[in-house]
């Protein structure tokens, strides 16, 4: 008599990564005006008058400071847009990307 094999059945669950985040900082500069820098960070970050100025004033003291974590694309495209509005302006204001550990 043949004898028969099961075999069990596997099924693969797909989980999904979350996505790598970025963060956006601001670097120091001596020429760009504070004012300045608050209006660009409201305008492209949706700050208060309020985080804008603080953000802007640990900038000042510490050489950088980080202004938002997201995911690369928008970080990105936020940081590139905050620069060249400086850049637009004729101040060397400056944000960069990096990864967050």
């Amino acid at each position: 008599m043949p004898s028969t094999v099961t075999i069990p059945r596997t099924s693969t669950r797909l989980k999904t990564e979350r996505p790598k985040l970025f963060k956006v900082i601001l670097l120091n500069d001596d020429f760009t005006p504070r004012e300045f820098v608050v209006t660009v960070l409201k305008a492209e970050f949706r700050m208060s008058e309020d985080q804008a100025h603080r953000v802007m004033i640990t900038a000042h003291r510490r050489g950088v400071c980080v202004v938002a974590v997201f995911t690369k694309d928008i970080a990105e495209t936020k940081a590139t847009r905050a620069t060249d509005a400086g850049k637009a302006a004729g101040y060397p204001l400056m944000f960069t990307t990096e990864p967050e550990e």
